[in-house]
């Protein structure tokens, strides 16, 4: 069973209350047809759908399900959370382990993958089911226990050629505020580690997460702190969002964004302009725009080689550099992420 935060999951607050994120993430669609009826989707539209599977269920927030357009099953963010029956598949080339990420894991929990970098599973929980995630089939309860969490700080402390730790999951901002500070007390006296950086879909699909609080925390690390947002397509990018996006910035924060190439989602040159052009609107610049990881239950989305390098043509061509994310492709063993050009 993978380790998820869901409804009844959210970790609480240090007081024993429960922040507006935390009531949001409880209050979560985790079932397809409310998510439907909700969307006013007509039961004779609902064919291909599925319920959800045991291991990675539906979950999606209130307030991203907001920003979808009632009526339409074909919604690009609909699209990305809802399970259908494709998802059962047998599609030869997609597996569990598509980036073979266990091979790259240390006894302690790091992910060394490339030099300079080591990257930490800070949680197995996630604010939202992106149904192409890679991790939707990774063991987050297998290998070192939460309280080995001392092994991997000393391993990274050992590791005097690490200068950048990747904080990623699940979501890193699914911990509370406490649980992070104590993480970035711990990791403030690693002298050698100069940068932090936090990928996160939060800001996106939960921005209430995006409080005061975790901004000072963030902007009082010692080690230069950046943060990595996940958007696909522009309507992500609400105004709660904007607001979320605007507080990182006023806290020093650089903000990147990485999307992935998606069928049925942005595989359209004016749909991935529109998308980097309201990424700047918000302060945020593109980074990578990933093809599939070719995970299992994902090829549905998959778009040929081919059509993702005209795609890039496409928007190299519309768009200045600094708003043209790099086309690129993660191959397990590879010394970086490879562009397709």
């Amino acid at each position: 069973m993978v380790e998820r935060a869901g409804v009844g999951g959210a970790p609480h607050a240090a007081d024993g209350g429960v922040a507006t994120w935390q009531r949001e993430l409880k209050d979560a669609f985790t079932r397809a047809d409310a998510l439907l009826d909700y969307l006013d989707i007509p039961l004779t539209a609902r064919a291909g759908v599925l319920g959800g599977t045991a291991d990675f269920p539906l979950l999606v927030p209130r307030g991203f399900a907001a920003l979808m357009r009632p009526g339409e099953l074909a919604d690009p963010l609909l699209r990305q959370v809802l399970p259908l029956t494709a998802e059962l598949a047998d599609v030869a080339g997609f597996g569990p382990d598509p980036l073979a990420e266990q091979a790259a894991r240390t006894e302690a929990g790091l992910l060394r993958k490339y030099p300079g970098r080591a990257l930490l599973v800070a949680t197995g929980g996630c604010a939202v089911h992106c149904r192409y995630c890679f991790r939707r089939h990774f063991p987050y309860t297998d290998g070192p226990a939460r309280g080995a969490r001392d092994g991997v700080l000393a391993e990274l402390a050992a590791a005097a050629d690490v200068h950048e730790l990747i904080l990623s999951g699940g979501d890193p901002l699914l911990l509370d505020d406490a649980a992070l500070g104590a993480l970035f007390a711990r990791l403030a006296g690693i002298a050698h580690l100069k940068r932090i950086r936090i990928h996160t879909r939060l800001p996106v699909v939960l921005p209430s997460r995006v409080t005061p609080a975790l901004c000072r925390l963030l902007e009082d690390q010692p080690q230069r702190t950046l943060v990595v947002i996940h958007a696909n397509h522009a309507n992500e990018l609400g105004d709660a969002a904007a607001r979320g996006l605007a507080a990182l910035r006023a806290a020093g924060l650089p903000v990147l964004n990485q999307s992935v190439l998606l069928a049925g989602v942005n595989d359209c040159v004016d749909t991935l302009a529109e998308l980097s052009e309201r990424l700047f609107d918000c302060g945020v610049l593109p980074y990578y725009l990933h093809q599939l990881d070719r995970v299992a239950g994902a090829a549905h989305f998959a778009v040929a080689d081919a059509e993702a390098r005209r795609l890039a043509a496409g928007l190299r061509a519309r768009l200045p550099g600094y708003l043209t994310p790099l086309l690129v492709r993660e191959t397990p063993a590879a010394p970086c992420k490879l562009p397709l050009l």
